[in-house]
């Protein structure tokens, strides 16, 4: 007989190591619904976020699920099956056609429109976990509350770190359903249904094509696609796509300079520079080091973030810049880069760094949001040597941002940059300033003028910062499509947990559960945006942090499990640490050296996570319906995300304060929870 008193089904593995196996599961189906969706539709590559909200609504209704009798969850692969089916046959490209958020590209969609693709991926992966969260809560309900929650955390960190070590492999995207294959297999040995084992095979043999198509290959952030062309004009170059969007072409770099001449504009304007020492952020295939080196660099520090793109670069670049002897290769984070180097540079070059996508998990933060800001601007002029030059080029698109980026230049420099123009590609343009105003020459009428600007209506918005690093978004607002999307998702919603889990009573006693989980959702993005700032928006600080995140979780299980801690002190422990969170500016953190940096991050990131979780399993633990509260609590994850992009109008410190507003309201709405009163059973 289990805790709840029911007698389980036979199955293949013990009940704990089942509860291990479903939410680890769980979790990697997630991450991988996620990365994959994203590599294929470029409206998820901006809307990460939409498959995370999915996500948490499909395993609150499977968790709603998991006391019936029809288990749907031994029907996942089919669910599943769905998606990547319709993903592979309507697979999409955007346009970027908003002139207040820009989407830093420019193809054609490609598709069905983006009004019919997001609502039927969102309904469609909100099948698919319904169905993992089922298996999930069915294996939750043969334990008590708190002993099901610790199994599932450590669940969770294993699907984590397994995705995380596929991630690392670049293994291709046909291991993933294979993993969920096995995996069902072990849960329901000969009762997996000859359906599923159709649909697994079906998904598996899609991604396999996918994956030995001509050129196609995974980095820890996207699918690479490569094809070789020869032209008569260029000679032989290769062409990059990332996530189905243009991304780089790789040619000899003379070539290059002759078609695109911007690659040569910093050198003009940094007039009798030494070049001793270069450092280059966004490395990527090395046009731009081959470019350095053929101008005389006697040193290049090559920053690329992503570890594909650079490994093409040495296999197809004809100039092999990255065997030359001068290059030091640093595979890392641009900013992160900056605020740990302590070398002075004659030419620092920001090159065409544009990401195309976003880090899993935060809202709207980019790979590159933190390179663009004042403060980034800041560490740059900070690592010039005297007579040192920096600059900037890309295809920028809309003159606001040229003139955001202009006027960031100026407010740290103390003068204005030089702006060259090319109008007639996309508002493609060099910015390029020297440490002092004679460092850099302008060509004539090449210099940018704010009062110029002023004069003739234009905009020049404020200058991002790293607590609002929204570079692309023209003024601290929610986009209205934005908006929309999160009515769709909210209605969407209503109607789904009326429909497939019935009643709202079962969860009517655990309101505070669910404002817990808004709460505790905008201190994870909180988390995972501060690390990315002190250490880089790589995929592996991420993957650490969301690790870190569960690891802090369990922490606070087992002393729950082993301690009686009265409420009281965890609350106060709760508000006292978001409030040393908010004391604290990420700025003076970032003045640490990197050990002492990282034990503070720790301590200031965890902590209210720890607090939290105290406060949280300490409820948790007398939930008379654990899978019911547990729902609860996924549901109100679900709105926190929605809340999340309240970080484009206020940025992201101020997520504290609305989290602890939040607990504050858990904390009334629980009051007689604290006080012992008895809860009733559904």
């Amino acid at each position: 007989m289990t805790a709840t008193g029911t007698t389980p089904r036979a199955v293949l593995l013990p009940a704990r190591v089942r509860l291990v196996a479903a939410s680890g599961l769980m979790l990697f189906v997630q991450l991988a619904l996620i990365r994959w969706s994203g590599a294929n539709l470029v409206h998820l590559s901006y809307f990460s976020n939409l498959i995370l909200l999915a996500a948490f609504l499909g395993i609150g209704l499977g968790f709603l699920r998991a006391r019936r009798s029809f288990d749907f969850g031994r029907y996942a692969p089919i669910t599943v099956l769905v998606l990547v089916a319709f993903i592979t046959v309507f697979p999409a490209k955007i346009e970027g056609s908003s002139t207040d958020l820009i989407f830093f590209t420019e193809v054609r969609p490609t598709g069905l429109p983006t009004w019919v693709t997001l609502p039927l991926v969102f309904v469609v992966v909100a099948l698919a976990m319904t169905s993992l969260g089922e298996i999930t809560g069915r294996a939750f309900i043969e334990f008590t509350a708190l002993d099901a929650y610790r199994w599932d955390i450590v669940g969770s960190i294993g699907g984590t770190l397994l995705f995380t070590v596929i991630s690392f492999l670049r293994a291709p995207s046909w291991v993933w359903p294979s993993v969920m294959l096995v995996t069902l297999i072990l849960l329901y040995g000969r009762r997996l249904p000859v359906l599923s084992w159709i649909a697994s095979a079906a998904i598996i043999v899609i991604l396999v094509l996918e994956s030995v198509a001509p050129g196609v290959s995974w980095s820890p952030y996207y699918k690479v696609t490569t094809q070789d062309y020869v032209s008569e004009e260029s000679g032989p170059w290769t062409a990059i796509q990332v996530n189905g969007i243009p991304h780089q072409n790789v040619l000899d770099a003379n070539k290059r300079l002759d078609m695109e001449p911007m690659y040569g504009r910093p050198y003009e304007r940094a007039v009798d520079n030494p070049l001793g020492r270069v450092l280059i952020i966004g490395a990527g295939t090395g046009t731009d080091v081959a470019l350095a080196l053929k101008r005389g660099a006697q040193s290049v520090d090559a920053v690329e973030i992503d570890p594909r793109i650079q490994q093409i670069g040495v296999e197809k670049n004809p100039n092999q810049p990255y065997a030359d002897p001068r290059v030091s290769v640093y595979i890392d984070d641009g900013r992160a880069f900056l605020s740990r180097t302590d070398h002075e540079y004659d030419l620092i070059l920001f090159a065409l760094p544009d990401s195309l996508t976003l880090v899993s998990g935060a809202s709207q933060l980019r790979l590159e949001s933190y390179l663009f800001t004042r403060e980034s601007i800041q560490e740059a002029y900070d690592h010039l040597s005297p007579d040192g030059v920096f600059a900037m080029y890309n295809y920028y698109r809309e003159d606001w941002l040229i003139n955001r980026l202009a006027g960031t230049v100026e407010g740290v420099f103390g003068h204005a940059p030089c702006l060259d123009r090319f109008t007639a590609v996309q508002s493609l343009a060099v910015i390029a300033v020297g440490k002092s105003a004679d460092n850099a020459v302008c060509a004539p009428g090449a210099v940018w003028e704010r009062d110029a600007i002023v004069a003739l209506g234009e905009d020049i918005p404020v200058p991002s910062a790293d607590d609002h690093p929204f570079l692309y978004l023209k003024n601290a607002s929610i986009p209205g499509l934005y908006l929309l999307v999160i009515a769709l998702i909210l209605g969407v919603c209503l109607i789904a947990i009326r429909v497939v889990g019935g009643p709202l009573r079962q969860m009517r006693g655990y309101a505070d559960l669910f404002l817990m989980g808004m709460a505790f959702l905008l201190l994870e993005t909180r988390s995972i945006t501060t690390f990315a700032l002190l250490f880089g928006t790589t995929w592996l600080v991420n993957a650490l942090v969301f690790a870190g995140v569960l690891i802090a979780v369990l922490c606070a299980i087992e002393v729950t499990r082993r301690f009686t801690v009265p409420r009281a002190p965890i609350i106060a422990g709760l508000f006292i640490s978001l409030a040393v969170a908010w004391l604290i500016p990420n700025a003076w953190l970032l003045t640490l050296p990197v050990p002492l940096r990282l034990l503070a991050a720790v301590i200031l990131a965890f902590a209210p996570i720890f607090c939290a979780n105290l406060y949280f399993t300490s409820r948790f633990k007398g939930a008379a319906n654990p899978t019911a509260a547990f729902a609860a609590n996924l549901f109100g994850a679900m709105i926190g995300g929605c809340l999340e992009y309240l970080s484009l109008l206020t940025g992201y410190r101020f997520l504290l304060i609305v989290a602890a507003v939040i607990y504050l309201a858990a904390v009334l709405v629980g009051r007689r929870h604290l006080s012992g009163a008895p809860v009733r059973r559904i």
